[in-house]
């Protein structure tokens, strides 16, 4: 190990290929809890409904409405167990640990059941190549403790550093989300202006991208991509910017994503990684907003 990546352990080594099984199950399991969350709350712009946030201990939903209670359901990296609390006091859990999502689909459903919480989800995953309904699901099957606690640390990190990226735009701004949907962690940024509508886009990408965004965000190497990497991104894309200059070293325009990227593993290498995570999202919402001409005199603090 390098004297550089000793200084930085809690930003951990994640080779994409060293768990991609366990990523694969943990993103079903997490499909199931966000489509209960879908379930039972109003939809809010954007989607921002269903998404989970990071906690002190891993994932969560924060509160639901539930008639006259409240119900949060949290995946807990640390003792490795999915909570369900409600406000009258009542809660479940459920170890996480190797398991069919067939069977952590099953348990859960009871657990719901136990706390007299009747919610009725499609059991198809989303946005996956080749999905498996979940109560049919004994592929996917893997959990390794150490490389889902590697991976909530990196989200842990980026999260402080995606809300220290936040006080200088005086705009609309995301909260921090972790969508269960495409399994990354992202915020994003609006110009206050709609967008042309999307050609191909789902109902999902219509309300997602109906107005014009620059968003950033992390995700651990699914989907194809095969490693992991902080991105950053405009839509629509505006002309120029893949010629547009982009900072730290090692960060770059990925032609076939249309996107800024930089690569987890030279993030964590780098003697201050928060800093130059930090440079990064400046430096491509710098490029993304002057190419796309937004208003950055109405949109921007004042240093």
């Amino acid at each position: 190990m390098s004297e550089t990546a000793q200084k930085n352990p809690q930003w951990p080594e994640l080779p994409w290929t060293a768990w991609a099984d366990t990523a694969a199950t943990l993103h079903m399991w997490t499909q199931i809890v966000g489509k209960t969350r879908l379930a039972i709350t109003p939809l809010q712009n954007h989607w921002w409904n269903v998404t989970f946030y990071v906690t002190a201990r891993g994932l969560a939903t924060g509160g639901m409405p539930l008639r006259d209670d409240v119900l949060d359901i949290e995946f807990d990296f640390v003792d490795h167990v999915l909570r369900l609390r409600c406000g009258s006091g009542h809660e479940e859990t459920l170890p996480l640990k190797p398991m069919t999502v067939a069977d952590f689909y099953r348990e859960y459903m009871r657990r719901l059941e136990a706390l007299g919480i009747k919610v009725k989800i499609w059991p198809m995953p989303v946005e996956i190549a080749d999905p498996i309904r979940f109560d049919q699901d004994t592929v996917h099957r893997s959990y390794d403790r150490e490389y889902v606690e590697r991976f909530w640390r990196v989200l842990v990190h980026a999260d402080r550093v995606f809300r220290a990226w936040a006080p200088g735009f005086l705009g609309k701004v995301s909260p921090v989300h972790f969508f269960w949907g495409s399994f990354d962690m992202a915020v994003t940024r609006f110009s206050g202006r709609a967008a042309p509508p999307r050609e191909g886009a789902d109902s999902i990408q219509r309300e997602a991208y109906s107005h014009e965004v620059i968003s950033a965000g992390f995700w651990p190497g699914n989907g194809g991509y095969g490693r992991a990497a902080f991105y950053c991104y405009a839509a629509p894309v505006p002309h120029g910017l893949a010629e547009a200059d982009i900072r730290p070293a090692g960060a770059f325009w990925d032609k076939a994503l249309g996107e800024f990227v930089f690569p987890y593993d030279d993030v964590r290498l780098l003697p201050d990684p928060e800093a130059g995570l930090l440079e990064f999202l400046n430096s491509a919402y710098d490029s993304a907003a002057k190419a796309a001409a937004w208003d950055r005199v109405a949109l921007e603090r004042k240093s």
